[in-house]
């Protein structure tokens, strides 16, 4: 049994805007285009292992939400043999009852109203970062920049475990070997 963590994030042509220095007594230049597309990144992470996985959705609903769950599930070897247990918050997709969980998946819920506990939401700033304080043409340019950020970040376990790895998350397997081993 593994103990994994879920959250979608909205990433659009509206702008991300950031504080960037200037020289004293000048204003920073920021090109931006308001627009109001959207697509939808949803982030899987085992904290205590920093393992991810990312998916570009076009929109979230119960259905769009549920084949992320089985490519998830596909990609962990989630069934009958091993349990995977998905902490994710209350969001309408997730209690939906026209969601397909995949067998093997158990949700557990979080408390409403408390993004702090969830370990992913620490992950957006990270996945924003190549989109920050630019103007993009289109979503298909969107949509690839964030591809590239998100083939990066999973294979920067360090650094997604640095941010999702709170101290009351359960160990992984490894570490409660050698916790047990003192």
């Amino acid at each position: 049994m593994t103990v994994w963590a879920s959250d979608e994030h909205r990433v659009g042509l509206k702008p991300v805007l950031r504080r960037v220095w200037a020289r004293r007594g000048g204003r920073p230049r920021a090109t931006v285009h308001h627009r109001y597309q959207w697509l939808w990144l949803v982030a899987f992470a085992q904290p205590a292992t920093g393992e991810s996985h990312w998916y570009l959705l076009p929109r979230i609903r119960a259905d769009t939400f549920g084949l992320a769950l089985a490519e998830f599930a596909a990609a962990v070897g989630a069934g009958p043999a091993h349990r995977v247990v998905l902490v994710l918050d209350q969001a309408g997709w997730h209690v939906s009852g026209e969601l397909v969980v995949p067998e093997g998946l158990h949700f557990v819920f979080l408390p409403p109203y408390s993004p702090e506990v969830q370990p992913v939401e620490r992950l957006w700033s990270l996945s924003d970062e190549p989109v920050v304080n630019r103007a993009l043409a289109d979503l298909d340019e969107l949509e690839e920049i964030m591809a590239a950020r998100c083939v990066a970040l999973m294979a920067d376990r360090p650094t997604v475990r640095r941010h999702t790895h709170f101290h009351w998350w359960p160990a992984s397997r490894h570490e409660q070997e050698a916790i047990t081993a003192i």
